[in-house]
This record gives C-alpha cells, structure tokens and sequence, in this order.
C-alpha cells in the first residue's frame, strides 16, 4: 500500500480503512472470508456493526489495551508501525485462542499525537494488522480513531466463535492431570532484554535476531486452541502473557489444584544459548519471562495420549502433573521440589 491513509480528516481515514478492508477481501484468494460470512450482517462504516451468532456456536470477546512507554516503545527502533499493527492484533487472536476459539473479527482504535498521523505511522501499522488478519482468517468490522497529547494507544477487540458449550476455561484442571505447554518459553523474554541493552552489551547474530522478532512479532497458537476445543483434549487453558510461572499459578487457583513442574522438561527456547544468555537466566525467562503467548493446558491422561505431536509446525510438551496442593506450584530440579512463586509482570505491582 502506498501513502493511500495519508492526509485527510477522520472521516476520510475511517473510509479509507474500510476500503481497503473490502479490497483485501476481494482480492486475497486465500482468504477464508472472500465470501459473506454467516455471522457478519453489516461489517466496517456504519456507527456499528452487526452480527448474528451461528446456530450451535457461541461468542467469544476479548480486549487488550496498548501503551506507548508501558506495553512497548516507538523510540530507538524498538519497534515499527508495522510490527506494532501485527502486535496489536496478536494478543487479542491469542486471548481468543486461549478459549478455545477461532477469532472470526477484530476491532482496533487507536489514538495517536498529531505528529504521527501526518506521517506514514497509521499507513504501516495497518498494514501489520491486516497481515495477520489475512492469515488468520479475520476480517476488521470496525474502530475508531482519536488524538492523544501524549503517546500512542491502541485497544484490540476480537470476537470469535467456539462450539457451543466448548470454551475452554482457566477452572478445569483436575488432579492427575497432564500439564503441556505449545512451542518454546523464554524467547519474547530473551529478546526484550536484547532491545533494553540498545544494542551495547546485546548479543549478536542470527538468534538475537529470532528473539527479538518472538518479542516484537509473536505468534497466536489459534491452531492448537481450536483443535483443544474441537476434539475436546483439554481439560483447561490459558496463554502465556504473563509467564508459566503466574499463569499456571491462574489455573491452579481456579480450578482449586496445585501443580508440579519438571525443569529439565521446560521447551526452553534454544536460541537464548545460542544468543549468549547462560543456562540459569535461560531457565528464568521461561519461567517468569511472559509474552511468548504459546499455550499452557491440562489434560486428562486418557485425552493427552490423542493430542498431536504438533499443530502447523508446533510442538507440545509434557512439562509436569496437576497435583492435589491446592494453590501451590512445586519446581522440580534435580529431584528437589521447591515452591514456584509467580513471577511474571504485573502493571500495578508494588516495588
């Protein structure tokens, strides 16, 4: 797309999104929303949209709120409009997927200084918002836009469809059961620290690379959600924003359970080693690192011996058992077992 956002009022952009929207939709052969979807009546333009529920499905709606200089950073090469358009849009896919749904639409504002919406910034941010849209089948049904005197924000809606009675939930796990996790921990974690040593003491190479691209670029597990939901393997779920070691935490408390971990069993990202990060920090950042956004599950013994090895090229992991502890999450190293303390980030925790 060329500077087509550019210039123009409010108006004008809002009009300009919602065209592009329906050439993409035209155009894009792969698209699964090339026709009408059955839920969708009335779509991006008008003061809202308007959907219909699917007979036997039911609706599923997420938020995530972005912030300049507390959820990411514009400054320094961070990140750019356009990883920051896929970012935006990630999240919100990942939250929906930690139900157990397929993400169907999506609703993205956004409020920016004035400085940026006379440049190329909203331009670039859609366009990473509508590849991965495409990707994942979503189609954008609206939003809004505003100016901010200070950063920028953004605020992701998606809604998605799961079989009704299938969403699958944080309160699930029962004692005995399986806990796997999707994908490799560690690495979003490995490569925010890249991006806050601005490059001075940074380590260099291809796998500096790859984690700072888990960090600016992560990648929904819709996949593996919906087959979760669909083929009725998990007993519970959530996605790792926060790290395992707080979001496990969530279902245990949740589901009223404790939980024990095997360390030597962790998917640790490997290209924290080869990025230069010893071997204890690695293991901490896939404990306590978050926003890899893979998923976290339990499963009954019976249902884990149907799951796939892996869903689109991810992988799953057995990493330890739902125990009888309530509330407690035991770290097991080299047979010791040791409380796990959530460690993950919290936006209004005390110093």
């Amino acid at each position: 797309m060329s500077d087509e956002l550019t210039g123009g009022g409010e108006f004008d952009f809002i009009e300009r999104v919602r065209r592009q929207e329906l050439r993409r939709l035209v155009t894009d052969k792969h698209s699964s929303l090339v026709t009408r979807h059955p839920s969708l009546l009335l779509g991006i333009g008008d003061d809202a949209a308007v959907l219909r529920p699917r007979a036997g499905f039911d609706l599923v709606v997420t938020a995530d709120l972005l912030v300049e200089g507390v959820d990411f950073r514009l400054e320094g090469g961070w990140t750019s409009p356009r990883d920051l358009g896929h970012r935006a849009l990630a999240v919100s896919l990942s939250d929906a997927a930690a139900m157990g749904a397929r993400p169907r639409f999506c609703l993205l504002s956004v409020g920016v200084p004035r400085a940026l919406w006379r440049g190329r910034f909203l331009d670039e941010f859609y366009e990473g918002v509508r590849s991965l849209a495409g990707v994942q089948g979503v189609r954008i049904i609206g939003g809004d836009t505003s100016r901010t005197t200070g950063g920028v924000v953004i605020d992701s809606i998606v809604l998605g469809e799961v079989r009704r009675g299938r969403a699958l939930t944080r309160g699930g796990a029962r004692v005995g059961d399986g806990i796997f996790v999707t994908g490799a921990l560690g690495g979003a974690a490995g490569g925010l620290k890249i991006l806050e040593s601005a490059g001075v003491r940074a380590p260099r190479g291809r796998a500096a690379g790859g984690l700072v691209t888990r960090q600016r670029r992560p990648e929904p597990r819709v996949g593996w959600g919906a087959l979760l939901s669909e083929k009725g393997l998990a007993t519970s779920l959530i996605d790792l924003s926060d790290g395992l070691s707080s979001d496990l935490a969530h279902v245990c408390r949740e589901s009223g359970v404790g939980a024990r971990v095997e360390a030597a069993s962790l998917p640790v990202d490997p290209q924290l080693a080869r990025a230069g990060f010893g071997a204890e920090e690695a293991l901490g950042l896939a404990l306590d690192g978050g926003e890899d956004f893979e998923l976290l599950f339990t499963a009954a013994p019976r249902r884990a011996a149907r799951l796939p090895r892996e869903v689109g090229g991810v992988p799953v992991t057995r990493v330890g058992e739902v125990t009888g502890e309530r509330g407690k999450v035991r770290l097991v190293r080299g047979g010791k077992a040791r409380l796990l303390k959530p460690g993950g980030f919290e936006h209004f925790a005390r110093d």
